[in-house]
C-alpha cells in the first residue's frame, strides 16, 4: 500500500495568498522526508476554494526538490485545456522527475470555472472523452494526427518525447457509465474521491473493472482520495472531524453552488441536480448534523492504529494499493462562514509538524511507527520515516 498526501491551498480571508501558498509549499517539502510515497496537486480556479490553477506547474517545482516521491494530479480538468499543451507538459514533467509521475483527469463540476474559461458546460463530457484520447495518442505515438469533433490536429510530434510511457499511468475521476468504456479501452485506471459508502465505492470500482475486462483490458488498482483526522484519542479525532469537515459543506457549496439546483438542467450533469435538496437543507441544524455524521463516517478517523486498520479495510473492499490523504481542513475564519485551511506550521529544523486543525500528516504514521515498528495490518505496511 502506498500512502500519499496532497496540496490543497484554500484561501484565508485577511491573509495574503502568497503567505498561504508559501506555507503549503513548506508543508509539501516535508512529504518526502516524512516517508510519504506520493504528493498530489489539485486543479481549481477563481474562487479561492483551492488556489491550485496549475497542478503540472507546481509538480514541476517539486520534481526539482525531491528524489523519490511519486508526483500526481488529482485532477487535471481536461475540458478547460488544449490537449496538445497538456501532453507536452506531461512529457516534460516525466523527464524532469525521471518517470516518478501519475496523472488523474476529470471534467469538473463548477459552473464558475467553466464560465471563466468560456467553455460551454454542456460540452464537458464529449470534450473530456476526446481530449483524453488525444493526450494518450500524443504521448504514445511518436507521430500522430487527429480529426475529431473539437480538435483538428495536423501530423505532428510532441518533443521532447517522454521517457517512461506516462500514458500507462493515467486515471479518470468519477467515471460515468457513458465514458467508462472509453476510459477502459484507453487503459485508464479509476480515481475515486471518497464521498459515498465504501461498499458503494467498491461496487462502482467493480463495475468499471467488468467494463475494462469486457474490452480486453485489466485495469490497475484504483487510487483512493480521502480525508484523514488522526489524534491520540478517538474522541479528539472525531471531534475535529465533525467540526472541520462539517464546515467543509459551506466551502463546497460556495464554489459549486449545488444548493441552487442549476446543474439539473445542464447536459451531462443532470445527476448533480439531485444534490440541490441536500445542500439546501444544510442551513437546518438537524440536516447538517446528519450529513456531517455520514460524511465523517466514510473518511479515515481515529487514533493512529484506528487509521491503519481503516486503511486496511479500505484496501480489502476496493482493491486499492494507493491512498492519497488530505489532512488539510483546519479552522473557520471568524465570520467567514466558509471552511478555511489552517495547515500545520512546518518546523524544518526539527523535521516535524505541530498539529493545528484536523491533524499533522506525520502524526498518523510517526506515532504508529513508535508503537508498531513496521506493523502490517490487513496488508497495509507503515512507511519508513
Amino acid at each position: 500500500m502506498r500512502i500519499g498526501t496532497d496540496i490543497s491551498v484554500l484561501a484565508e480571508p485577511g491573509r495574503p495568498d502568497s503567505s498561504v501558498l508559501a506555507e503549503h509549499l513548506a508543508l509539501a517539502d516535508l512529504a518526502e522526508p516524512l516517508g510519504f510515497d506520493s504528493l498530489f496537486s489539485l486543479e481549481h480556479h477563481f474562487t479561492g476554494y483551492s488556489m491550485s490553477p496549475s497542478p503540472l506547474q507546481v509538480l514541476s517545482y517539486f520534481a526539482g526538490r525531491t528524489k523519490r516521491i511519486t508526483l500526481g494530479t488529482c485532477v487535471i480538468v481536461l475540458p478547460w485545456h488544449d490537449p496538445i499543451r497538456v501532453a507536452e507538459q506531461i512529457a516534460y514533467l516525466d523527464l524532469l522527475c525521471r518517470g516518478r509521475c501519475v496523472f488523474g483527469f476529470g471534467r469538473g463540476a463548477a459552473s464558475a470555472e467553466y464560465a471563466g474559461f468560456r467553455i460551454p458546460m454542456e460540452e464537458a463530457r464529449p470534450r473530456f472523452a476526446e481530449a483524453a484520447q488525444l493526450v494518450t495518442k500524443a504521448l504514445r505515438d511518436e507521430v500522430f494526427e487527429w480529426d475529431g469533433q473539437f480538435f483538428k490536429i495536423p501530423k505532428m510530434s510532441i518533443r521532447p518525447r517522454p521517457m517512461s510511457h506516462p500514458e500507462r499511468r493515467f486515471y479518470a475521476s468519477s467515471v460515468s457509465p457513458e465514458s467508462a468504456e472509453i476510459m477502459a479501452k484507453l487503459g485508464f485506471g479509476m480515481m475515486v474521491i471518497m464521498q459515498n459508502e465504501w461498499t458503494k465505492a467498491a461496487a462502482d470500482i467493480q463495475s468499471f473493472r467488468e467494463i475494462a475486462i469486457s474490452v480486453g483490458h485489466t485495469p490497475t488498482p484504483p487510487v483512493i482520495l480521502t480525508n484523514v483526522s488522526c489524534a491520540p484519542t478517538r474522541a479528539e479525532a472525531h471531534e475535529r472531524a465533525m467540526q472541520y469537515l462539517g464546515a467543509k459543506w459551506d466551502s463546497i457549496d460556495a464554489h459549486y453552488n449545488f444548493s441552487d439546483g442549476h446543474l439539473a438542467t445542464v447536459k451531462g450533469y443532470e445527476s448533480y441536480g439531485k444534490m440541490q435538496k441536500t445542500y439546501a437543507k444544510m442551513k437546518e441544524p438537524a440536516a447538517r448534523q446528519k450529513m456531517t455524521d455520514f460524511y465523517v463516517s466514510i473518511q479515515i478517523v481515529g487514533t493512529p492504529d484506528d487509521c491503519i486498520q481503516q486503511l486496511g479495510e479500505l484496501q480489502r473492499l476496493t482493491g486499492t494499493d494507493h491512498v492519497v490523504c488530505d489532512f488539510s481542513y483546519g479552522r473557520i475564519a471568524p465570520g467567514s462562514g466558509r471552511a478555511q485551511h489552517a495547515p500545520l506550521r512546518a518546523n524544518r529544523d526539527a523535521g516535524a509538524a505541530a498539529g493545528r486543525g484536523i491533524c499533522g500528516p506525520c502524526r498518523v504514521f510517526r506515532t504508529a511507527q513508535k508503537t508498531a515498528r513496521r506493523r502490517v495490518c490487513a496488508g497495509v505496511a507503515l512507511p519508513r520515516l
